[in-house]
């Protein structure tokens, strides 16, 4: 009887130290549990943030990006718009002393008018070299 008495309370001690190193493990687990979870909620907080920014980045670009294509289109449409300037003045100026449409005899012009108006061109380029100026920038 002592022996089993013995046996009993020997085997109740290692069962009892047994159930609290299982407690202790579950402890320990537990506050790996919560803490791992208590990151999880950093870690989406931060995700979600990170989210956000990329989010109003992209809407930025966006607007960045239509905001440029705008100002290409303008700089093209200028581009053209001075090409036909510099037609137009380039034709005048060729034609410029050649074509009357007086029908009356003109007195003869003094010797000043005998070459037909050329303007100042000769002069830091004109308003041709100055178009043409600009013409080079829009083109960049």
């Amino acid at each position: 009887c002592d022996t089993e008495l013995a046996t009993n309370e020997q085997t109740r001690k290692e069962k009892t130290e047994a159930v609290e190193t299982l407690h202790a493990e579950i402890d320990q687990l537990e506050a790996s549990i919560a803490k791992l979870t208590e990151e999880i909620a950093e870690l989406t907080k931060a995700v979600a943030e990170l989210d956000a920014a990329m989010a109003e980045s992209t809407k930025i670009r966006q607007e960045e990006k239509a905001t440029n294509a705008q100002t290409v289109t303008d700089a093209q449409a200028a581009q053209t718009a001075v090409a036909q300037a510099l037609t137009v003045l380039k034709e005048f100026y060729a034609k410029a002393g050649e074509a009357t449409a007086l029908v009356q005899q003109q007195p003869e012009a003094p010797e000043i008018f005998d070459s037909p108006y050329k303007g100042m061109q000769g002069e830091n380029g004109g308003g041709i070299g100055m178009l043409e100026g600009i013409e080079s920038d829009f083109a960049r």
